[in-house]
């Protein structure tokens, strides 16, 4: 793969939805796995109950051992509450919308910085709209990609801050409410959290939460799941990868990416099932096995850049009264037929 000055353009619409039509032509059953999972709302308590302990064990600990502490295990914690955050993001906890936003309000809690509801309303534009610039706050602007070039200190300062870089790429995305009430209620309950850590355990525990979310993220394997998805690493024709390596029991099956965007309404317990149901729709996909190796080809290929990603100039036909469950659309529609 050459090195790349500018994305790589496409024509058609994203190819999800595509997909979607013929798993469930082909696997009618696979609807069976469309649903809720309570038990995420456990996994959120506890996460966020082991992360709140620990950094009170670390409030009067040395610096050496809370940015240990923080790479070497409070990444894995910080990162499962991310995936808990983007299963609310998707109503996929409980059945009322209002608890799943509660659910997301609570997963943000350890990590410092109020994102959940701002997160959800526009990673669903992310799903309808993938690949289309001004709507997909997850590709890189082209600001972006041409400071942080193709070199290793651009990248790696990259991937340490990426939640600075990834909330400026909300600024040129359009058609989305940047604030409404629920954005509100989670700056306030954030804040809230923020101060009693602060107030209660001191500035090392908060320390400590700050550095396990910017690991979690960033400069650790687990960013890796950022190029996982989209990057285009081992072919530039497909869009979308997977990962079936060990870190998906811990996280939640996250790397079951094709997967989870062809039926973004399946939550995280049933995606292997997905994939076991339909294999001819995945097997022939390439997929990664590992972060670590993933990371470190991103940190150090010089072919590996941000510019790395499919673009799109058509948004399809979806609208935005259909853009917060994709496969349902797809489901009514293919019922209707």
């Amino acid at each position: 793969m050459a090195y790349q000055q500018d994305f790589t353009y496409v024509g058609g619409t994203e190819p999800h939805r595509i997909r979607t039509r013929e798993i469930i032509a082909a696997h009618p059953e696979v609807k069976n796995l469309i649903g809720k999972n309570p038990w995420t709302a456990v996994i959120i308590a506890a996460c966020v109950v082991f992360q709140v302990a620990v950094a009170y064990l670390l409030r009067d600990q040395s610096w050496w051992l809370i940015l240990a502490l923080a790479w070497f295990v409070g990444a894995f914690p910080s990162h499962t509450l991310f995936v808990c955050i983007h299963e609310a993001a998707h109503n996929l906890i409980f059945r009322s919308p209002r608890w799943n936003i509660v659910a997301g309000i609570v997963a943000n809690f350890p990590t410092l910085l109020p994102s959940a509801i701002s997160f959800k309303n526009y990673h669903i534009k992310h799903h309808c709209f993938q690949g289309v610039h001004e709507l997909d706050a997850d590709l890189p602007s082209r600001w972006e990609a041409k400071l942080i070039n193709n070199y290793f200190i651009g990248k790696a300062l990259w991937l340490l801050f990426f939640p600075v870089f990834q909330a400026a790429r909300t600024v040129r995305c359009r058609e989305v409410a940047v604030v409404d009430k629920w954005v509100v209620l989670n700056v306030v309950a954030q804040f809230a959290f923020d101060i009693a850590i602060i107030y209660f355990f001191g500035w090392k525990a908060f320390a400590y939460l700050a550095l396990s979310f910017m690991f979690s993220i960033g400069f650790h394997p687990l960013g890796a799941r950022w190029i996982q998805e989209h990057y285009l690493v081992l072919d530039k024709n497909q869009e979308t990868y997977s990962y079936y390596g060990r870190l998906n029991p811990v996280n939640l099956n996250v790397g079951y990416h094709n997967e989870h965007h062809d039926m973004p309404s399946i939550p995280w317990h049933n995606l292997p099932k997905l994939k076991k149901l339909a294999p001819e729709f995945y097997d022939h996909l390439l997929y990664h096995g590992s972060y670590t190796k993933l990371w470190l080809t991103f940190l150090f290929s010089q072919e590996v850049g941000l510019f790395s990603r499919i673009l799109r100039k058509e948004r399809g036909n979806v609208t935005l009264a259909d853009n917060s469950t994709p496969d349902l659309q797809v489901l009514k529609t293919t019922n209707a037929e």
